[in-house]
């Protein structure tokens, strides 16, 4: 399935990274795991989490717009920064969630979104994260939950934040075809999966 959306003429503003201030008490964390249309919805219902953006990291292109990203020729896939309190919600919840929430035994894909820009990516910020990450991982594969785990564990470098029209998208526009097909049904799982989160 292909997103398809009507794009204005507007001179969207972007900068290299969340100009949102960020209060000296919360963390940020950013995860790749699909369309950041679902993953942002996904984590903007967990307890603990203050706002969620949707952007590009991974890659190697300064300033990426959502086209060259679409391209797959610019490194970056479709990213999202959580902003969060951890006094509420730990690193290892969130990374358990990401694992949690889609599947991370596609090689660049997730549903019906292919390509580079749509794989899964774990981002840390210390060997605290990478190991938080990486016993996760170990977990899911000696439990048996996956056979495989495609999932990149990269250094988090940047975050470029994405044009202002995919920020809150699912909020904004419910009735988006590719919504009520994809990213409504994910995020509903989402919440049957783990309801001793959702706010």
């Amino acid at each position: 399935m292909i997103r398809i959306i009507l794009i204005f003429s507007v001179l969207f503003i972007k900068t290299d990274y969340s100009t949102k201030e960020l209060n000296q008490n919360y963390e940020k964390a950013y995860f790749a795991s699909g369309c950041f249309w679902c993953v942002e919805g996904i984590y903007e219902n967990i307890k603990g989490v203050i706002e969620v953006n949707s952007g590009y990291s991974g890659g190697f292109k300064k300033n990426p717009t959502y086209q060259q990203v679409m391209s797959g020729k610019t490194g970056h896939a479709e990213a999202v920064e959580i902003i969060y309190d951890p006094i509420v919600v730990d690193f290892k919840t969130l990374v358990e969630v990401f694992f949690g929430s889609h599947d991370p035994t596609t090689l660049n894909r997730q549903g019906p979104d292919r390509g580079t820009q749509y794989r899964s990516i774990a981002f840390y910020n210390s060997e605290e994260e990478k190991n938080e990450i990486k016993k996760e991982i170990k977990r899911l594969l000696d439990t048996n939950t996956y056979n495989k785990i495609t999932t990149q564990v990269k250094t988090f470098k940047i975050f470029y934040l994405a044009e202002e029209y995919h920020q809150d998208y699912k909020k904004n526009n419910p009735y988006d075809m590719y919504i009520m097909k994809v990213s409504a049904p994910r995020i509903n799982k989402f919440k049957m999966d783990f309801s001793e989160l959702i706010k």
